[in-house]
């Protein structure tokens, strides 16, 4: 029996094992390898870095990232709990001033008696000792290297992009104006409206600009890119309605004063909560910088808009888990060693957190010698580690959470998928609340 666990990386998932481990009653030795050593994608300091959007997807009961939300929540998720203390507007969606919210994650971190912050990147996983290894994605060289020996070379790998983001006093709100996003919530989103003949011009536009090199991965990849986080030039290339049907849907979206309607609409959501910068709704992108100026100037609204941060994209890898993993993401040749986050297959913040919270728990446990915790398949947080642990192994690919990971209803819903959906997060979180009481008596 041991009172410390070790945790590689202090990323979302990170963050949430180390504060789930101590709540265990376990210490842990959090290793980071930031601010000395930083990955292509990383920009700030701190821990919990949000690297894309600022956006935490849905907060309703009737989407599956929203239940996950809400099992978190009621659990005593560090994240969640950051989430809710730097949210800022955004209609349906939580959505975090990024700052503010790593800040909250970092000094809670470093402030408790039982976590001990090392700033050192790690490039070894010793075999003896318990350790959580959650370094992301973007994994250094070294450490990517160790794994890759210690699993055989089963990893896989896709392309991640994120939005440009731009200075809220420089878009021009005479072309441009305020409402909510498909008629949820408040008037939190600024909408920057087109004709059919702007439309048009700006998709040729599109079509036509020039792609960054991928001068920092590996000669002869395939972009292989993931459908939750497609760039946006990618997607345009699939039809030239394909943008209308996805990010510049315009279903519901009037102007406040005339009541018009638009063939196309641009999004941006609020980046900080002083609402001082905003970013690109669904335009991840992978065009040159001075393109994304060219192109997204034609964007009614940010013709002279100042771009803050452009697009980047970067490689994610990820493990084939259902070969790997156990459903507490115990490594199963050597049960010392747990990963989280995006490396195990999940994808999106809160689904990396809750990896986090599951292998901080099960890490915890087994230093104290006590039997795993597997979370039933009910809850969300239960069957998103089931499908890392049972998922295709031959076509396995990264997942958020869904209702389609969760066992059927044993009874039928009137009503609709929509209250299907409620029903099955009520009977979700009747669970967690029994979970809840028994879990974390130490």
């Amino acid at each position: 029996m041991t009172d410390t666990i070790q945790i590689f990386g202090a990323g979302l998932a990170g963050s949430e094992a180390a504060w789930q481990a101590v709540r265990q009653g376990v210490r842990v030795r959090l290793y980071e390898m930031k601010p000395e050593k930083k990955t292509p994608a990383h920009h700030a300091d701190g821990f919990a870095e949000l690297v894309c959007s600022n956006s935490l997807r849905s907060a309703e009961l009737t989407n599956g990232v929203g239940l996950l939300k809400e099992e978190l929540r009621r659990m005593g998720s560090l994240i969640m709990e950051a989430a809710d203390a730097s949210r800022v507007a955004a209609g349906g969606a939580l959505a975090v001033d990024r700052d503010r919210f790593s800040a909250y994650v970092t000094e809670k971190l470093r402030s408790h008696p039982m976590i001990e912050v090392i700033p050192q990147e790690m490039t070894d996983i010793p075999e003896d000792e318990i350790t959580v290894v959650a370094t992301g994605p973007l994994t250094s060289d070294a450490l990517a290297g160790t794994i890759s020996r210690m699993i055989g070379g089963k990893s896989l790998y896709f392309y991640d992009a994120a939005a440009p983001i731009v200075d809220a006093e420089s878009v021009d709100m005479t072309k441009a104006f305020f409402a909510s996003r498909y008629d949820k919530g408040g008037a939190d989103y600024i909408n920057c409206p087109m004709t059919e003949a702007e439309y048009r011009a700006f998709y040729r536009a599109l079509l036509t600009a020039e792609e960054a090199p991928l001068h920092d991965f590996e000669a002869g990849d395939r972009l292989t890119v993931f459908e939750g986080c497609m760039p946006v030039e990618v997607m345009a290339r699939r039809g030239e309605d394909t943008l209308r049907y996805g990010p510049m849907k315009p279903v519901g979206i009037r102007h406040p004063e005339t009541g018009e309607e638009y063939y196309a609409v641009v999004q941006l959501r609020r980046e900080n909560e002083e609402g001082t910068m905003y970013n690109l709704v669904g335009f991840q992108t992978h065009l040159t910088w001075p393109e994304q100026r060219r192109v997204f100037g034609m964007i009614p609204g940010l013709e002279h808009a100042d771009f803050l941060r452009y697009g980047v994209m970067h490689r994610n890898t990820f493990l084939c888990s259902p070969e790997l993993l156990d459903a507490d993401y115990s490594f199963r040749p050597n049960h010392n060693i747990y990963f989280a986050g995006q490396m195990t297959g999940v994808e999106g913040y809160i689904e990396s957190a809750a990896s986090g919270f599951v292998a901080g728990i099960n890490a915890a446990r087994r230093a104290r010698e006590r039997e795993p915790f597997l979370f039933p398949r009910i809850t969300m947080t239960g069957a998103m580690a089931y499908y890392i642990a049972h998922g295709e192994k031959t076509l396995f690919q990264p997942m958020n959470a869904n209702f389609g990971v969760v066992p059927p209803l044993e009874h039928k819903v009137k009503g609709g998928k929509r209250n299907r959906n409620l029903a099955m997060s009520e009977r979700a979180l009747e669970e967690i609340g029994r979970i809840a009481e028994t879990l974390f008596c130490v």
